[in-house]
């Protein structure tokens, strides 16, 4: 976990693809579940979130 923290705040790709991978799945999850209406209506922004944040993050040193 600390390896992690470490590398987060030293803005390497590997980790924060991996974020940004788990907000674009976890805002595709909340698109198709059918139990609560407020985790569709955010599911938009999460997805573009992720998806904007992998954009950038791809151009990070490795």
């Amino acid at each position: 976990m600390k390896t992690l923290l470490t590398d987060l705040s030293r803005l390497r790709r590997g980790p924060w693809e991996m974020v940004a991978t788990v907000l674009i799945a976890l805002g595709v999850f909340m698109l198709m579940q059918p139990f609560a209406l407020w985790l569709y209506t955010y599911s938009f922004i999460v997805t573009l979130v992720g998806t904007v944040m992998f954009i950038i993050v791809s151009h990070f040193p490795e």
